[in-house]
């Protein structure tokens, strides 16, 4: 069965975004560049919310265009050639290999039974905190990086208990670090 990995950025005081819905501040180091790239080998589906989706699609059409970052150069072109699925109940249509889904549940539970590779859920606290809830998600992948921004998005606004098991960690470049847990 196919796993779902839920892969955030956070910061050290546990914010997705900054109060103003800022995301400028995670560094994409080598080292994390590198694992980033495996992670991506590992997944053949990209599962989005509709407002990283926006962020997403707004970027990585065209970031091999407009921007040198080896990772950049590296990821444009996967992003655009890999499945994805927006959970959405007001988007209708999106481009670039991208179907829509106002059924959160059924759609993953679909996709999980499919032959395939794993999905990533980049981002997208709401679809985090509703797959968490129905135990739709496998691992989740966080990275914290050093910043505390004061406020923001919450990384998991689940409302009630979550008992997770860490199954591993990591540092990136003396910079962030990455807590994996199930």
């Amino acid at each position: 069965m196919r796993k779902v990995i839920y892969w955030v950025h956070a910061s050290v005081d546990g914010f997705i975004c900054g109060p103003n819905g800022e995301f400028d501040w995670p560094e994409l180091t080598p080292e994390l560049s590198a694992y980033s790239d495996a992670l991506t080998e590992r997944v053949d589906t990209y599962l989005y919310g509709r407002v990283v989706w926006d962020l997403m699609s707004s970027y990585w059409p065209t970031a091999d265009q407009v921007s040198d970052h080896p990772h950049d150069l590296r990821f444009a072109p996967i992003w655009r050639d890999t499945p994805k699925v927006v959970f959405s109940r007001t988007l209708t249509e999106a481009g670039w290999n991208t179907r829509v889904s106002a059924d959160l549940e059924g759609t993953v539970r679909a996709l999980k039974a499919e032959q395939g590779k794993d999905m990533v859920l980049t981002g997208g606290a709401e679809v985090a905190a509703a797959l968490a809830r129905i135990g739709l998600i496998d691992e989740y992948q966080v990275v914290v990086h050093p910043v505390v921004l004061g406020g923001g998005k919450r990384l998991f606004p689940v409302g009630e208990r979550l008992n997770l098991r860490l199954v591993a960690t990591r540092g990136f470049d003396n910079r962030a670090v990455l807590l994996s847990y199930q």
